[in-house]
């Protein structure tokens, strides 16, 4: 494990076995309490700008914050699990996001609610989710397959029921007494990672990934070093300060690989402009459905819906994407769920009948499902695995981006129009063009790497569902969880 987690008491436990399914356990709840979280907050949508006198744009920021920072604080959040270890992180996590909705619950304005619900229970969601994660690896090997997709049941389970407490909390107590309790509920995530202590193998090992790596360019600068120059040379100083920070953005935000795999480029480029559409329903369809006459409480309904039915199709969306007839072809399937989720929102344009609305919920499900479980699956496709990290934290950053401007944007839209359905035509628009271009795009780069390896056939085993266009020189991958992981879920 990282440095400054020492080993206690107790903690040389076999992996797959015994403590880690209670591991396991906690990363379930955990998985609740922070990425099933933040879509219940549409519920307060109504009140908030009642209370506040906000407009739809203004009161959207606050969720979108929260989202973009929960998403995007992956490299922040890697350099804490590798300075002070996973348990550290996800309690300091679950601090942050109690002490974030305690203090939502005494705010005098909007703004207010952007640095405490929004940045600090975002930041806070962040840590106990992506270390959370992390651990998994840790403890599981042979099973650690089935502990993620265990372990991301937790987001359909917080997406059913934070609607359901968020109504019926917000009709007996008001909303700020409804934040309070939210901060006591989100402290549990203190608990789970308490649960989560540092794990010794048998061997007293540390994990293979876990041993301190050279720092890529330390190599000149020993070259330097042995030329005869000082170590206290300001001109080596200088550049040894260039080195660190070029190795920082190189470990954490892959920009070489942006540059280099097309694969990579189309795919980034594409899943962040799906995500300035891919929230506007979690942040608009309650005021939506309220605006349109149907009860407060049908209204959270909806949230709640979507997330039951994730349940069940998840876990089979992803089963069906890792059988071998989908090898290569997963960017194609998970196009056609962006595209379906795009088509979708045009249910809302025709009707807001409660009963339609209800249709729109369990199609708009099976289309999530189907982007949750192939965004990261479609990555792992498109980089070599001894990058992923650092490609997804270009990534997540990206998204992140999208993520935090869309819901205000289009709520700048309803507010200037007076009209809703923007709301689902904007989601559409960006859905569907996003489908396409992905689609389209990595067809083109297909056959373009067909062709090439045609005008190659001196080269032995050719890779044919290849997407990016890196060297195809063999390289050993290790099986060990990775050092510095950052997950984030859709």
């Amino acid at each position: 494990m990282p440095q400054g987690e020492a080993a206690g008491r107790g903690t040389a436990k076999p992996q797959d076995q015994g403590w880690a399914w209670m591991v396991l356990l906690a990363a379930v709840v955990l998985q609740g309490l922070t990425l099933g979280f933040p879509p219940c907050i549409g519920i307060f949508f109504t009140d908030l700008q009642h209370e506040f006198q906000a407009s739809n744009s203004e009161t959207s920021w606050f969720p979108s914050i929260m989202v973009a920072v929960l998403h995007g604080g992956g490299p922040l959040c890697s350099i804490l699990v590798k300075r002070f270890g996973c348990r550290f992180v996800v309690m300091l996590g679950g601090l942050l996001s109690g002490l974030g909705m305690v203090s939502s619950s005494f705010c005098k304005s909007i703004s207010q609610l952007y640095l405490t619900a929004g940045l600090i229970t975002g930041l806070g969601s962040c840590f106990s989710f992506q270390a959370g994660v992390t651990v998994l690896g840790y403890y599981f090997v042979r099973w650690r397959t089935l502990a993620n997709a265990v372990a991301s049941t937790g987001v359909s389970l917080g997406f059913t029921l934070w609607p359901l407490l968020s109504q019926y909390l917000l009709d007996e107590m008001g909303w700020r007494n409804t934040f309070l309790i939210f901060g006591g509920i989100l402290l549990n995530g203190c608990v789970c990672g308490a649960i989560m202590r540092p794990i010794q193998l048998a061997s007293g090992a540390l994990p293979q990934s876990a041993k301190p790596e050279e720092e890529p360019g330390s190599r000149a600068e020993e070259a330097q070093l042995s030329n005869g120059a000082s170590p206290h040379h300001p001109t080596l100083q200088q550049h040894t300060k260039r080195t660190k920070c070029f190795q920082m953005l190189q470990k954490y935000l892959a920009f070489d690989i942006f540059c280099q795999n097309k694969g990579y480029q189309i795919y980034t480029i594409g899943v962040t402009w799906m995500m300035m559409g891919f929230a506007l329903p979690h942040v608009y369809l309650v005021p939506y459905a309220i605006h349109n006459g149907v009860e407060e409480r049908k209204a959270a309904l909806l949230i709640s819906v979507i997330g039951l039915i994730n349940i069940f199709i998840r876990p089979f969306t992803g089963l069906l994407s890792g059988h071998r007839v989908f090898t290569g072809r997963r960017i194609y399937l998970f196009s056609l769920a962006v595209l379906l989720c795009g088509l979708s929102n045009f249910i809302c344009v025709i009707s807001a009948e409660f009963s339609v609305l209800i249709l729109y919920c369990v199609i708009l499900s099976i289309a999530m499902s189907g982007v949750g479980a192939l965004t990261f699956q479609v990555l792992m496709d498109v980089v070599e695995m001894d990058r992923f990290s650092s490609a997804l934290g270009l990534f997540t950053i990206l998204e992140s981006t999208t993520l935090l401007i869309g819901a205000p944007l289009t709520g700048f839209l309803v507010d200037i129009t007076s009209d809703f359905h923007y709301v689902f035509y904007t989601s559409s628009f960006f859905l569907i063009s996003a489908a396409l271009f992905m689609g389209l795009s990595f067809c083109a780069l297909e056959k373009k790497n067909k062709l090439r390896e045609a005008s190659k056939a001196h080269l032995d085993n050719p890779s044919r569902y290849q997407y990016s266009e890196m060297s195809t020189e063999p390289k050993a991958v290790s099986q060990s969880p990775p050092a510095v992981e950052y997950i984030t879920s859709i």
